[in-house]
């Protein structure tokens, strides 16, 4: 048998594809990722299945649209019902490895604002009964990323893997407030770290007044990222004395907001040297129309996870110090995969690279993520890197999914994947003609009256989104208009277009339905 090759899989949190300097950004410094792409293989047409971290860090485990697997938003862990690809990798003899983020389950502990309600004047049912599903996702096992538990360290706390990881160590959270098995760490390599954590903690800075922005007072050398690197580092030192082949996914909770980089990553970019995108004056639609007046009276919450509208200068700012926690990781990556080689491993090592979901980043004026699906939080990098067969920098302009990355690392190591997978082997297959982004929130948000339900797809030329329950809709020729700021969908000159994106919708809509379970017996 051919000698089964190792994985690296490396994965950051709302990292559009254009902050790379191998997808053509000529500020940020990217030299060890676009070196990845430089002997591999780059997809310019690479989109999420959702817009959201865990539900689509669970398409990527398990290979399947967020309507199948159920985790269609944060705060919904992915049930240990579906199988894993890791599980798969694992069964067949790989090590398998979780250093980082994961987010396959909820981390605040906080109670679901949408509960069942039990109406009067009938029966409520009983417990087990409200809900569709009998094994509902409550209980000890879905609330190991909760970080009011983490009083000991996940891998105390297990019973068995973690979704098919073996070694686990995570960090839960962002910027300088991550926590878990991280912290730790640091709270070892510095007793008094909860002193130097948090915007009350900040250094003082006078340059930079951006919402969640703060001058850490953590040092580099104690920043998650750092973290990140170093355990990465040392299992892999672990594994170098092992015959059986391993899956290593290295996971980074940056450039995800807030925008804490520390050290010298803060100010490695300067704000008025920033471009902001081309789109940032086009307010057009509903929300985000109520978004700007919201900004403009001060009523518009900018704190959380819910997009919101910036002015330039803070734009600016935000966009520098996110290419500040980029190039962190990308000297994070430098080192990891410097070792690699000197373990003698890298020879045989796939390397992957990929991000959850993008960030708007300025985009029509807005930042963060969720609902408006354009091309900034839907499109993603992906880069494969196999040392068996180098691409030479060969760009993929195909359409291509989050949940094809299972496939594909599963055909690479012979094998077969499980009934009900979805995605394809990227190198094996053509690319179909329509990619489907799925979306169903559960909060309100500013320009919203209700919880939305919003389905986008990708064609060739086009991206369409509809909402259910909203009296306006969205197309884009992308072809001849990249940024996304004319939308076509109620022109009358461009009925047959959508008439015909439309009818690729639903074609996708159908091919993704289930074909799991097996059945059990022939009719």
């Amino acid at each position: 048998m051919t000698q089964r090759p190792n994985f690296l899989f490396i994965i950051t949190d709302q990292q559009r594809a254009d902050n790379l300097g191998c997808y053509g950004n000529k500020v940020v410094q990217t030299p060890n990722i676009d070196g990845i792409a430089d002997q591999g293989t780059r997809w310019d047409r690479f989109y999420v299945a959702n817009p959201i971290c865990s539900p689509n860090r669970a398409s990527i485990m398990t290979g399947r649209m967020p309507s199948l697997h159920g985790g269609r938003h944060n705060g919904i862990p992915l049930s240990k019902d579906h199988t894993t690809f890791v599980e798969l990798l694992k069964d067949a003899g790989y090590k398998t490895a979780l250093i980082g983020k994961s987010h396959l389950q909820g981390f605040t502990g906080k109670t679901a604002t949408n509960q069942y309600t039990p109406q009067e004047g009938v029966l409520t049912p009983s417990l087990n009964l409200r809900d569709a599903f009998k094994h509902n996702r409550h209980g000890e096992d879905y609330d190991l990323e909760v970080l009011p538990k983490w009083d000991t360290p996940l891998a105390d706390r297990l019973e068995g893997d973690f979704y098919g990881f073996e070694h686990v160590e995570i960090v839960a959270e962002h910027g300088d407030k991550a926590g878990g098995d991280y912290k730790f760490w640091a709270k070892d390599k510095c007793p008094e770290f909860d002193d130097l954590v948090g915007p009350k903690k900040a250094l003082p800075d006078n340059s930079i007044n951006a919402p969640q922005a703060w001058r850490t007072a953590v040092p580099e050398e104690l920043y998650s990222t750092n973290w990140v690197a170093e355990r990465s580092e040392i299992w892999l030192e672990e594994q170098a004395e092992s015959n059986a082949p391993f899956f290593l996914q290295m996971s980074f909770p940056d450039p995800h907001h807030p925008f804490t980089p520390p050290g010298k990553y803060w100010d490695m970019y300067d704000p008025s040297e920033m471009e902001l995108p081309a789109s940032f004056g086009h307010r057009d639609l509903p929300p985000i129309k109520a978004m700007q007046e919201a900004m403009e009276n001060g009523t518009d919450p900018r704190d959380n996870q819910n997009p919101f509208t910036v002015t330039e200068d803070e734009a600016r700012s935000i966009i520098a110090l996110t290419y500040g926690m980029i190039t962190m990781i990308d000297d994070a990556v430098g080192r990891v995969l410097k070792r690699l080689d000197e373990l003698g491993m890298a020879e045989n090592t796939v390397v992957i690279f990929t991000s959850d979901h993008g960030d708007y980043m300025g985009d029509h004026g807005l930042m963060l993520k969720l609902l408006l699906h354009y091309q900034g939080i839907i499109r993603v990098p992906f880069i494969w890197n196999d040392p068996i067969a180098p691409a030479d920098n060969a760009l993929d302009e195909g359409l291509a999914s989050s949940i094809d990355i299972s496939t594909t690392i599963l055909a690479r190591a012979g094998i077969q994947p499980f009934n009900g997978i979805q995605g394809r082997d990227l190198f094996a297959s053509d690319p179909p003609s329509a990619i489907l982004v799925e979306e169903d929130s559960q909060r309100l948000m500013t320009g919203f009256d209700r919880p939305q339900r919003v389905r986008t797809v990708v064609t060739e030329r086009y991206r369409m989104s509809l909402r259910h329950g909203e009296d306006w809709h969205e197309l884009y020729d992308l072809k001849s208009d990249p940024d996304e700021s004319q939308n076509l969908y109620h022109n009358p000159d461009y009925n047959a277009e959508r008439q015909a994106v439309s009818e690729a919708m639903l074609e996708r809509m159908i091919e993704m339905q289930d074909r799991a379970p097996l059945p059990a017996y022939r009719a």
